[in-house]
Order: C-alpha cells, then sequence, then structure tokens
C-alpha cells in the first residue's frame, strides 16, 4: 500500500532526524528580514543568514517541510495553476541543509538511501537519473563509483542560459554571494509518457520529472563576477513534497495525490460540481491552501504588494468557482477541509479565527 503524503513528509523528516539533523519547523509564508522577498518561496529562505555567515544556530544539520508560495515576482506560475501537472501556487519544499559540516559525499549518500532503500521509500534504482554540472567532477565520481549510477544516466550539463553559470545546474542566492553547482534527481515515469531526459531536446514532456535537487553552496561570487571558494562549503535542497508523494503514488500528476483528491472532492461539494476531472476544481483546490496559509501568516488582500498578490488568487477560485455553476459565497467553506487535510488544526485556526475567518 503506498503511502498517504502526510505519511511521506514525516518519513522525510524521520530520516534526516536519523541523521542528526534538528527538525525545524516551517517559517512563515511572510519572509522575516528580508526586503528582497514577496513569499518564502524555498526551504533555505529562513536559513539565508545563516549561509550569509550573518547568523549562528546551536546545530550544523537541519531539516524542513517548508510551506512554499510561487504566485508573484520571477516564480509566476498563476495562470498555469491547474492546466498543468505541476504548478501550484502553494507547495510543501522537504529540504535538509548542512552549515559547514557534511558536503557532496554525504548529501547524495544521503538522498540515495532515502530513495531507495528498502525501509524508506524503495524506489527502483534504474527509474533515477541525475544531472551535474559540466564541471562537477566530484559529483560525477560519487554518483558513477560511489553510488554505481551507468554513466549513461548521468548527465553533464553546462551553461545553458546565456551566460557563465547560469545553467539548470548552478545555483545563485542573487548577483553577488553564496552560489555553488547542484546535482538534480529525476525520475523516469515510463515510455508510455512523452518525454526525453534532462538536456534533451524533449526534455520538457512529463516522462522524466526532476523530485530533488542539492546545491552545494561552494563559492562567494565577488561584484566583478570572480568566484572566492566558502571557508565552510554548506549544502541545501528541496524536493517538492507533492512531486515525490505523486512518484510514491504511482500516478503522473500531482493533482492525483490523496491530498488533492480530498480537495478537490471537497470543492465539487460546496460548488455542486458533478464532473471531478474539471479543470476548474484543480484550480480552486490549490488557491485555497496559498490563500488559507497566506491569511494565517498575516496576510490580507489589499491594492499592493503581498495583498494584491493574495487578491488576485482569491479572484481566480472565485471566478472558477463562478464557471463550475456555484451560486453562493463558497470558498471560505473549504478552509476546514484544507487546514484538516494538511494536519494543521492547530495554530494555524487560531490565527485565521483570530483574524475572522475559517468558519
Amino acid at each position: 500500500m503506498s503511502k498517504s503524503t502526510a505519511e511521506i513528509r514525516q518519513a522525510f523528516l524521520d530520516f534526516f532526524h536519523s541523521k542528526g539533523h534538528q527538525v525545524v519547523a516551517s517559517s512563515s509564508l511572510v519572509p522575516n528580514n528580508d526586503p528582497t522577498l514577496l513569499f518564502t518561496n524555498a526551504g533555505m529562505n529562513q536559513f539565508k543568514d545563516v549561509f550569509l555567515g550573518l547568523d549562528k544556530r546551536n546545530y550544523s544539520r537541519a531539516t524542513t517541510s517548508q510551506r512554499c508560495v510561487r504566485a508573484g515576482g520571477k516564480h509566476n506560475d498563476l495562470e498555469n495553476v491547474g492546466y498543468t501537472a505541476r504548478h501550484h501556487t502553494f507547495f510543501e519544499m522537504l529540504g535538509n541543509f548542512s552549515f559547514g559540516d557534511y558536503f557532496k559525499h554525504d548529501a547524495i549518500q544521503f538522498a540515495w538511501e532515502l530513495l531507495t532503500g528498502e525501509n524508506w521509500f524503495a524506489l527502483p534504482k534504474e527509474r533515477l537519473w541525475v544531472t551535474v554540472y559540466e564541471t562537477d567532477d566530484e559529483a560525477y565520481e560519487i554518483w558513477e563509483k560511489e553510488v554505481g549510477i551507468p554513466r549513461e544516466r548521468i548527465i553533464r550539463i553546462g551553461d545553458n542560459k546565456g551566460a557563465p553559470y547560469a545553467s539548470d545546474n548552478f545555483w545563485q542566492m542573487g548577483d553577488t554571494g553564496p552560489c555553488g553547482p547542484c546535482t538534480e534527481i529525476f525520475y523516469d515515469h515510463g515510455d508510455h509518457i512523452w518525454g526525453g531526459p534532462p538536456g534533451s531536446p524533449e526534455e520538457d514532456g512529463d516522462r522524466y520529472i526532476e523530485i530533488w535537487n542539492i546545491v552545494f553552496m561552494q563559492f562567494n561570487r565577488q561584484a566583478d563576477g570572480t568566484m572566492e571558494p566558502l571557508p565552510k562549503p554548506s549544502v541545501d535542497t528541496g524536493m517538492g513534497l507533492e512531486r515525490i508523494a505523486a512518484v510514491l503514488q504511482h500516478v503522473n500528476s500531482n493533482y492525483d495525490i490523496d491530498l488533492f483528491r480530498t480537495l478537490i472532492e471537497a470543492v465539487a461539494k460546496v460548488t455542486g460540481a458533478t464532473d471531478l476531472g474539471n479543470k476548474s476544481l484543480r484550480v480552486i483546490a490549490d488557491h485555497i491552501r496559498s490563500c488559507a496559509f497566506l491569511v494565517a501568516d498575516g496576510v490580507l488582500p489589499s491594492n499592493e504588494n503581498r495583498g494584491y498578490v493574495l487578491r488576485r488568487i482569491i479572484r481566480r477560485a472565485v471566478r472558477h468557482g463562478n464557471m463550475l455553476g456555484a451560486k453562493e459565497t463558497f470558498f471560505y467553506k473549504l478552509v476546514g477541509p484544507v487546514f484538516e487535510v494538511m494536519g494543521c488544526a492547530g495554530a494555524e485556526w487560531r490565527r485565521l479565527r483570530a483574524r475572522g475567518g475559517g468558519g
């Protein structure tokens, strides 16, 4: 029997806790002390100052399941949401982090053990492909010689975005600051689905799906573009919970996992929709997650900044409800189901009720 999304989240945190990582709670969707960021959009956001050497923690290894919103600014996925298998305004990013502790060898070995270990996710090894940055021979050799992945399933990706270090396999915090190569792990859903491996002309298909990105922060990029080695190289990884749940539950679309099936049924109930395959149900199921958690974290609809993005998401959800034939106000009725399915009946409920929501 396949694991539920909640069980997958817990298994990830349990695995890294067993490897000496501090389990750290998800931070707010409103970034703390980072004016450059509209919403928390990655697991590393709450550790940014640790990576920059400006903040110290009493642990050197951490693991989180971070709630993220990507619906404005650089990561604007809003109009695609509901119409593709993997676009969301809200998602959870599973991550493990090393602050000057372990580096490439352990990061890769941990990932492989969790994904393929019989007591963990037990994925078939032959379904996994990896990419490395073109000049990262160290990561390539770990994958080939220590993990044992055949060369034909290890793909070097160079600067494919028109500038030095502009690559799918080179991560940068900004124009300056911590950066480094990354290795990405892909799952092959099988030849019944169209698409080619990463780096091929058909890479945008749905057959090969990136499930985990492991970033090796080993340089500090200077204003003149030079790369200075960091005194304490670190690791920052991210794996979309909804994506790995789709893999482990043997479905190709994130909207077919247990969590979304439950929400889609709740949306159908409050709107009166009968066709559970209608894309508008997906739109609303996605949008209630981002809206409920944004309001719980203190964002209210307004004409500017975060509040404006929230207002746009609410309006889009209501529009799709009208398209489904909803005759009365329905969106607020989904707050209960979303918190229930997300397993967070406590603090979020209290915060939301304090702001006059939640029913």
